[in-house]
């Protein structure tokens, strides 16, 4: 029965051209998938103005009370004077976010980059980027190369000191949890105990009481303080940078925030178009160069 066979073989054919089309147009398509994947490409999860925010259509952008000069303006961070203000700024513009859409949150430094979720997009306060704190945060690209210094009143024995042998002996203090204590640990090796303090502040108090010899903190907030808050202390010196990689700032963001890569373009733009370079000859251009300790 050939006429028989070869009916029901063109028969058999069409019913199963007809699933395999039904099935291919029910299957998800590769184009689709991708489309709908939340980590897109950059151009649609870095679209200006519209990026996954605390607060949809605006920026939170976190930072410690009070706000220090050279870095912030009158302890006012949303004025967009002083270094991190202006940078935090540009960013915000370089992300699609004009001043009136920036809100800005108070935050202790420590709490910054201690592990735990984020109420802000991204914090800025002279955070230095380093390995141990990646495991709890993330980090933009650094906006900013930085040098820990030592200051001493004027007419001590720490102000004479030329190198890391004459700070052995000393009393010295920082900030705790920063790199500045860390230089003194690390660096400096001290035979006695360095004092910890919660805020600069405190630090600064302590120098003035005679309560420490020295203290640590980076370098342009060494000039600010011995031209503007303690006039009796001087720069001692400042330390070389460890391992040949410079120490730079960068911007704290929640760990695995999807704004990490957006930021860090940002940042990255802001440096390659000379905003970071006029912005530091701006507000930080009395940072020059201090006796470097060996």
């Amino acid at each position: 029965m050939p006429l028989a066979s070869r009916a029901l073989r063109r028969a058999v054919a069409a019913a199963t051209t007809a699933l395999l089309a039904t099935a291919v147009g029910c299957a998800p398509q590769p184009e689709e998938k991708a489309a709908d994947t939340p980590s897109g490409s950059a151009a649609t999860t870095c679209a200006k103005g519209k990026l996954a925010t605390e607060t949809s259509g605006k920026l939170t952008i976190a930072t410690d009370e009070p706000a220090y000069e050279p870095w912030f303006k009158d302890g006012k961070p949303a004025n967009g004077e002083g270094f991190e203000s202006a940078v935090a700024y540009a960013v915000a513009k370089e992300l699609g976010y004009d001043k009136s859409a920036v809100v800005w949150q108070s935050v202790p430094f420590n709490k910054a980059f201690a592990p735990g979720a984020k109420t802000f997009d991204f914090d800025v306060n002279q955070v230095s980027i380093s390995d141990e704190r990646k495991k709890a945060v993330d980090f933009s690209s650094g906006y900013y190369d930085v040098r820990q210094a030592v200051i001493a009143l004027k007419d001590s024995k720490a102000a004479k000191a030329t190198s890391l042998a004459d700070l052995k002996g000393l009393k010295l203090g920082a900030q705790v949890g920063t790199t500045s204590l860390d230089y003194i640990d690390d660096v400096v090796k001290p035979t006695r105990d360095p004092a910890a303090y919660a805020k600069n502040d405190q630090a600064k108090s302590a120098l003035q009481n005679g309560q420490v010899d020295a203290i640590v903190v980076d370098l342009p907030t060494a000039f600010y303080i011995t031209a503007a808050e303690v006039t009796d202390a001087t720069i001692v010196g400042q330390f070389e940078n460890q391992g040949g990689t410079p120490e730079q700032f960068g911007l704290v963001l929640d760990k695995g925030s999807a704004l990490t890569s957006c930021v860090t373009d940002a940042v990255d733009t802001l440096r390659e178009n000379g905003t970071l370079a006029k912005l530091e000859q701006q507000w930080l251009s009395d940072a020059v160069d201090a006796p470097v300790l060996k």
